[in-house]
């Protein structure tokens, strides 16, 4: 059961509960969402939600995703990032935390 993490405001899983899936802007701009391995979290964090307020981490079970998740290259890191080419349902998602 690999576990890969999701950055999100809570008002965006909120929503993401009440429809059964969650979905990110990034789907429809890249044709993934973005997540992070556990030690890329930090980093994802700093680079991207600096100042921002009201965020929540998913934590997934990428056995129960229904779309397919794959890691792919990021040359702007020089590391290795797990993709959800899809929605993410909210059964995937074992735990919501607070940041």
């Amino acid at each position: 059961m690999p576990i890969i993490y999701h950055v999100t405001t809570a008002a965006e899983w909120n929503a993401a509960k009440e429809n059964g899936f969650y979905e990110a802007p990034s789907l429809q701009d890249e044709g993934f969402i973005h997540c992070s391995q556990d030690h890329q979290v930090a980093g994802v964090l700093e680079r991207y939600y600096a100042g921002k307020t009201d965020l929540v981490k998913l934590v997934i079970d990428t056995d129960k995703l229904t779309s397919k998740f794959v890691f792919d290259w990021s040359p702007s890191t020089q590391d290795t990032f797990p993709h959800v080419y899809g929605t993410i349902n909210t059964g995937a998602v074992t735990e919501v935390i607070a940041l």
